[in-house]
């Protein structure tokens, strides 16, 4: 593919994200910006959803970990449909009970100002990582297939990217948001269909069985894992991990629960989360299909054998996409569905952090109108600035397949998170305010050292036996760090006076 319909294909499609911006930020405020005038249509919203769940990560990461794990991540995914469920029918009636517009307010009230801070810190912390390393991916992937031949320093890539995502969402926030990652969903899943029936005539075993029948005799499709329970893919470590990673990393993510408090009420919202979590144990598992079908055709034609070889599986759809031999279609689709995939859930956590720096640090509702307006957009560029920053640390450091790395790092910052909310929902007690984070650092830091001690960790010599012997950490790792943190929550608690 050319350069020159490479360059049209990005900057046609943000001229279509700019013209929505202009659209729904007519008369925009700060309600607009932070809940949508909470006036957003469920279904809408839901769509919406998938492609900011699924991110650059699921589109580039998940089909290039086929090989390694096959269609083991299913199990994870299945963890997360429970994790849905109890986020629409256990917190979501608490968060519209108590109107609120940053859900870390509820921390505030149940438990005082500590609490509340300590929530928003580690949401921030959270998100600023998780959305670095979905556009660190996607940066990467755009350098290696056009900058790089244009001598483009990385670092210009990566301002680039930002800055685009800063100027159409500055104005309309999350209203803005909720329709452009409607119309980036439709893309990033339009892209995938059409690779897969694209790649299939160039794969001889589904040219004679047909997609599913061949996906499904091939040596990627294995889904459940029960024989090794020291692996990080066994299943039940995966699917207990699954659904506190839900609950964590959209339940009490401001990022995913400010688009369902823009619905008109909890019944919408709830139909909106119980759709999407339907919904996306399939796209995932379409993901995971079309990681099989890009091995499949690599074995036949032998394009992305050198990234396969250097361990780089996070680059396998990119290199057999734009690989001249394979077509131009599948160039367009691959690039636009990159695209789609990148804004749609960067967008978002860019708001998202605004929304939770300017109302839960800032106190933004309590200031004059104008006051509000002018914190908002400074908040906005900074947070721009801060998430540009991240991207070139991770840079330097990362060096593990881009999902796995999420969902570790997700263990470790979102599982104080999971412990200090439901100490909130399941017990009466109350909190010594002046314990919570040293109480929550703590048990992040418990948790990195066993981890770091364990096989596969960062502080033993890789492959050698860890303090735990053959066990390795997987998803699971988020589920002791939200029990940890919960019980040493509940030791320096109180009985709250009635």
């Amino acid at each position: 593919m050319s350069q020159g319909v490479i360059i049209s294909i990005v900057l046609g499609y943000f001229v279509v994200l700019v013209a929505i911006s202009l659209l729904t930020s007519r008369g925009a405020n700060n309600d607009t910006f932070f809940v949508g005038n909470r006036r957003s249509p469920w279904y809408v919203v839901a769509f919406g959803m998938i492609g900011a769940s699924l991110s650059g990560i699921t589109f580039i990461s998940v089909p290039g970990g086929v090989a390694s794990g096959q269609m083991g991540y299913m199990q994870v995914v299945f963890g997360y449909l429970i994790g849905y469920f109890i986020i629409a029918f256990v917190l979501m009636p608490v968060y519209y009970k108590m109107n609120l517009t940053s859900i870390y307010s509820y921390l505030g009230t149940r438990f005082g100002v500590m609490s509340h801070k300590t929530g928003a810190a580690f949401f921030l912390l959270s998100r600023i990582i998780g959305a670095s390393i979905r556009l660190l991916l996607v940066a990467i992937v755009l350098q290696e297939i056009l900058l790089d031949s244009w001598n483009v320093p990385f670092y210009v890539t990566v301002l680039i990217s930002v800055a685009l995502i800063w100027l159409y969402t500055m104005r309309g926030g999350i209203k803005t948001i909720i329709w452009t990652d409607t119309l980036q969903t439709a893309f990033m899943l339009l892209a995938v269909g059409l690779t897969i029936y694209a790649l299939s005539d160039g794969i001889p075993a589904i040219r004679e069985s047909g997609i599913i029948s061949g996906i499904k005799d091939s040596d990627f499709s294995k889904i459940f894992f029960f024989d090794d329970v020291n692996s990080g893919g066994y299943f039940w470590k995966s699917f207990i991990g699954g659904i506190f990673i839900a609950v964590g990393m959209t339940g009490l993510d401001q990022d995913m629960m400010q688009k369902n408090l823009s619905c008109k009420n909890l019944k919408q919202a709830q139909t909106n989360m119980v759709s999407f979590a339907v919904v996306l144990v399939l796209v995932n598992l379409i993901f995971l299909g079309l990681g099989a079908m890009l091995y499949m055709y690599n074995t036949e034609a032998g394009i992305a054998d050198q990234v396969i070889s250097e361990g780089r599986t996070d680059l396998l759809f990119s290199a057999i996409a734009m690989d001249p031999t394979t077509g131009t279609l599948i160039g367009v689709l691959f690039l636009l569905g990159l695209i789609a995939a990148a804004y749609s859930s960067a967008d978002s956590a860019l708001t998202s952090l605004t929304t939770s720096f300017s109302i839960d640090f800032l106190d933004i509702e309590k200031k004059e109108a104008k006051k509000q307006l002018k914190i908002r957009r400074w908040v906005h560029a900074v947070m721009s600035i801060v998430l540009v920053l991240m991207v070139l640390v991770l840079n330097q450091t990362m060096d593990e397949s881009a999902i796995w790395t999420l969902i570790k790092l997700a263990g470790f910052t979102y599982g104080p998170l999971i412990g200090i909310f439901f100490f909130g929902i399941l017990t009466k007690r109350q909190l010594r305010n002046g314990w919570v984070l040293p109480i929550c650092i703590f048990s992040s830091l418990m948790m990195a050292i066993f981890w770091g001690l364990s096989k596969g960790g960062f502080l033993i010599e890789k492959g050698a036996t860890g303090i735990l012997g053959e066990y390795s950490f997987g998803a699971e790792l988020i589920f002791f760090n939200s029990i940890l943190s919960f019980l040493l929550l509940f030791a320096i608690s109180k009985r709250q006076l009635d």
